[in-house]
């Protein structure tokens, strides 16, 4: 490809290569995943393969083994051979006992809301599989391969985004995969919806019949606020390098100083985060030297940003941790013990990790929004600009009355940020008590991991706006000071930008530059772990 991602030298587009059928499947049974490893599954990158190793398939086949043993002795288990939820004191007859897994996913059938996109499902199910394969869960390797199928082939259920509390787990939107396996309800398949039951037909398989637990087992844990929280620390993760690169080209089209990011201040305040986003920007600023004339401070949306995008970086240390915790753990309900041989009824589907990291991901974030409006509102403002033509217009002296550059896109993007900021209330705090008060007590994780890629959403906007801003104002500085010193870096950045949108001298409707740019902003956040990246 011969374009080029703004941060790395990546592709742009944010979709694989056909050379990336042939890639490297990433094994699950066995051992942990990570946030890159679903990333690469929900963007299409690499299949899944389960694992070969005997041991973790003969730990898959016991724990199917003792339940159904456990069973024929006469063992009640909640969920297999008894009613769900507040229904548990019902007993099932064990004549009706292999009908009930379908009930419980036709019974939940009713999700709401815009459907899951491809890469949030495709990281939905890959989050499903890993969990159930840890062998807690009594389910058969069949369903596993099953499950595996749905990746690997791309056939993609249609998971409506809205209907669940997050604890017991995510059962409304999982019904809609437990459904795929069966052969009900939609899917996209080759980019048209289908019929499941035709999809798998076509494959060459049978529809699945769900075994006692194993509709359980699908519905009843964490797998769509984590697919989801995985996608969002992506994109976090890459939005604090483009905010640190905009600040360092904001101090130069400012006419800014770089002193305010002297390696000594982060020393003298040693969060980790803030000397990272510190040494970013300096990094950029290399070779600029302070000139005098100017305030002997800039404000604070120049001085203190590595203090605003150091908090986000911390909190991304913190959200990696819980989020893959929760990735590689068993969390649904009742877990079977394969080599005890127990039955251990408990709450592994309370998402309350992921809902206190999506929480607070997201006002990192959106304080990441309102950092950048800060600096564009500077930009476009002859008063506080350094000297930059009001709004940031390239218009000749003859055309400027009737021109307004970028007036529009600082009002846009203070809309954006005004949304994103009203996103941050916590969704963990408005847990409500739920099916017959049986579920008294709910996380939310889903809602919070859907608020939080709002609000990325939002704040990839802000970042387009503010990236054709800063570009623009580079530009307005050279042509009024030609020796003005832009690094290395930032040159490269600014060229690339303006490939893709050209300089604005006279006004012209930017929608389609800022839609597109938002995309590569977000594509970009989905293929590279930014972390320790070269930024040019």
């Amino acid at each position: 490809m011969a374009e080029h991602d703004l941060i790395n030298d990546v592709s742009l587009d944010g979709h694989a290569d056909a050379d990336n059928a042939a890639a490297e499947a990433i094994v699950i049974g066995g051992h942990r995943l990570t946030i890159e490893d679903v990333v690469a599954i929900a963007e299409r990158r690499v299949p899944v393969a389960l694992s070969d190793d005997p041991a973790w398939r003969s730990r898959i086949e016991r724990g199917a083994d003792f339940l159904r043993r456990h069973l024929a002795s006469g063992a009640t288990v909640y969920g297999v051979n008894t009613g769900y939820g507040d229904a548990c004191v019902v007993d099932v007859p064990m004549d009706l006992v292999e009908a009930l897994p379908l009930q419980l996913t036709r019974y939940h059938g009713c999700g709401m809301g815009v459907h899951l996109d491809d890469a949030q499902t495709l990281a939905v199910i890959a989050a499903r599989l890993n969990s159930l394969a840890y062998g807690f869960s009594g389910v058969r390797p069949v369903l596993l391969d099953r499950l595996a199928d749905l990746i690997n082939h791309r056939v993609l259920p249609r998971i409506p985004s809205e209907g669940s509390v997050g604890a017991s787990g995510d059962l409304t939107p999982l019904s809609y995969v437990a459904a795929a396996l069966v052969g009900e309800r939609d899917v996209l398949f080759e980019g048209q919806l289908r019929d499941a039951s035709g999809v798998w037909a076509q494959l060459g398989h049978a529809p699945l019949t769900l075994a006692p637990k194993e509709g359980l087992a699908l519905m009843n844990g964490t797998a769509v606020m984590t697919g989801l929280a995985c996608l969002a620390f992506a994109r976090a993760d890459h939005l604090t390098r483009l905010v640190a690169r905009l600040t360092a080209l904001s101090t130069v089209a400012l006419d800014g100083r770089a002193a305010h990011f002297d390696e000594m201040l982060f020393e003298a305040k040693p969060h980790a985060g803030q000397a990272e986003a510190a040494a970013w920007i300096r990094e950029d600023l290399t070779g600029r030297a302070d000139t005098p004339g100017h305030r002997l401070q800039d404000r604070y949306s120049i001085r203190c940003a590595p203090h605003v995008i150091g908090v986000a970086r911390d909190a991304l240390t913190w959200v990696r941790r819980d989020v893959e915790n929760e990735l590689n753990s068993a969390n649904d309900n009742p877990l079977i013990d394969p080599d005890g041989e127990r039955v251990l009824h408990g709450g592994n589907f309370y998402g309350g990790h992921i809902a206190f990291a999506m929480d607070s991901l997201k006002v990192a974030v959106a304080n990441l929004a309102d950092l950048m409006d800060r600096q564009l509102a500077l930009l476009v403002d002859d008063k506080f600009n350094n000297g930059l033509p009001r709004n940031l217009s390239g218009a000749s002296p003859a055309r400027a009355p009737i021109n307004h550059g970028f007036k529009a896109v600082q009002i846009s993007s203070s809309a954006w940020t005004a949304e994103a900021l009203k996103l941050t209330m916590p969704a963990s705090v408005f847990s409500r008590s739920t099916e017959a008060h049986n579920q008294d007590k709910v996380s939310m994780g889903t809602i919070a991991a859907r608020d939080c890629l709002r609000v990325l959403e939002l704040t990839a906007q802000v970042a387009a706006a503010h990236t054709l801003a800063t570009v623009q104002a580079m530009q307005l500085r050279l042509r009024l000071n030609e020796t003005t010193v832009v690094p290395a870096p930032l040159h490269a950045f600014a060229e690339r930008v303006t490939a893709q949108s050209p300089f604005v001298d006279e006004d012209r409707a930017l929608e389609y530059d800022l839609r597109a740019l938002t995309a590569r902003i977000v594509d970009c956040a989905l293929i590279d772990d930014f972390r320790g990246a070269p930024i040019v």
